[in-house]
């Protein structure tokens, strides 16, 4: 069993950063990857980035060179460095994690106003 936590969700001003975090507890030794979702209202959810257990990455075209994955493997937590941010990336940002099967955290909120 695998447990997501997410964090550092809020209202920020459009050109502004925020970090998001996802703190892993349980079964997560022999995850495939890891990755960062995001939902905005009205619009199906979308993968933002990935980054796999050997410490590659993937983007999305919208975040590429504005969002940076990473992953803290003394921590067990995952990261969404995320800067210049636009009212098109307002949505709820959901960490997920496959292992043997998949799981989400239940989300954080990232507001951004124009």
């Amino acid at each position: 069993q695998v447990q997501l936590v997410e964090s550092g969700g809020g209202l920020v001003q459009a050109g502004g950063s925020l970090r998001l975090s996802c703190a892993a507890s349980g079964s997560t030794f022999d995850f495939n990857f890891m990755a960062w979702y995001r939902q905005a209202p009205g619009k199906q959810r979308e993968l933002v980035a990935r980054i796999s257990r050997g410490g590659s990455t993937s983007y999305a075209d919208s975040v590429k060179g504005r969002f940076t994955i990473s992953r803290d493997n003394a921590k067990n937590t995952m990261y969404l460095q995320m800067t210049s941010l636009s009212s098109e990336d307002t949505a709820d940002y959901y960490c997920y994690i496959l292992t043997w099967r998949d799981y989400w955290g239940q989300g954080t909120q990232v507001t951004v106003s124009s």
